[in-house]
């Protein structure tokens, strides 16, 4: 494994902890039972993919990024989503959706267990059935992960409520199948700006017709407005400016922590319990996530 300097040290951690307050906003704006609603969660939603759609219009339009990031952009990249462009934009929208509807009922923890096992699943089966070679590491590594979420998800005080589970689960499907289309982009940045902006039409519809949607508070609208422009668009610059200067390995296994990170914040910040089986089953997926990305 390469040195990384402190600057791309620096970067890396705050990207890390930019995907793990996803999370934690998420899940504090809807936790409260009398404003957690579906109606509410959706509104997040929304709120959360306009508020990305514009703070990354405005980035790719930046051109004095790199002396904080080292992130270059093409002057005259495109914002106008394409054709081309809507298998991601639905991908984007459904993992979105999926993820706060999931959160109304579910510990930022569980959630980000179950999201992240099923990204590196989900990618590793389109990737087979895109004719890649899957080594026997990898499916022993898929294999522990989906023993440490079937652990997770057994019936029991702790176990999160199936419902929310299959969302995240579906939250998850999306986003690999997300990061799969996306996979290879000369102008990461930028496509990911017109992404948002592509479920710009979707989300207004789903903010103007989900019921109750008013019930999101101004505490929520807030957390809703931080996870769009903040965790998720900054958050994501931040990635894609810091990728090109680790070495592959550490790229793959620096996202094990934030799950770590989440867990450890939604119990510090929201109360939330870490029990045996958590931690437990969080070992088996993690260790499993890390074998597969390692085969």
């Amino acid at each position: 494994m390469g040195r990384i300097d402190i600057k791309t040290f620096g970067l890396l951690l705050l990207t890390l902890l930019a995907f793990a307050g996803n999370s934690l906003l998420t899940r504090a704006a809807l936790s409260d039972p009398a404003h957690g609603t579906l109606g509410s969660a959706m509104a997040f939603a929304a709120v959360r993919l306009i508020a990305g759609a514009v703070v990354l219009a405005g980035l790719t339009g930046l051109t004095g990024l790199t002396g904080l990031t080292g992130l270059t952009m093409a002057r005259h990249q495109s914002l106008r989503p394409g054709r081309s462009d809507l298998p991601t934009i639905l991908a984007l929208f459904t993992y979105a959706a999926a993820f706060s509807l999931a959160y109304v009922s579910m510990a930022a923890a569980s959630g980000a267990l179950i999201l992240f096992a099923m990204v590196q699943v989900t990618m590793l089966v389109l990737g087979y059935l895109r004719g890649h070679r899957i080594g026997g590491r990898a499916i022993l590594g898929v294999v522990i992960a989906l023993s440490g979420l079937a652990w997770l998800l057994f019936p029991g005080l702790t176990a999160p409520p199936l419902e929310a589970a299959l969302l995240m689960a579906l939250a998850g499907v999306a986003w690999g199948i997300y990061s799969l289309l996306g996979r290879g982009a000369t102008e990461p940045l930028a496509r990911t700006a017109r992404n948002f902006i592509g479920t710009v039409p979707l989300a207004l519809i789903a903010f103007f017709l989900s019921p109750m949607a008013s019930a999101l508070t101004g505490f929520g609208w807030l957390m809703a407005l931080t996870s769009g422009a903040v965790t998720s668009a900054l958050g994501y610059a931040l990635w894609y400016a810091v990728l090109p200067r680790l070495p592959p390995s550490l790229a793959a296994s620096a996202q094990l922590s934030v799950p770590v990170i989440t867990a450890f914040a939604g119990a510090l910040l929201l109360g939330e319990p870490m029990g045996v089986r958590l931690v437990m089953a969080s070992g088996l997926i993690l260790g499993g996530v890390w074998l597969s990305a390692r085969g």
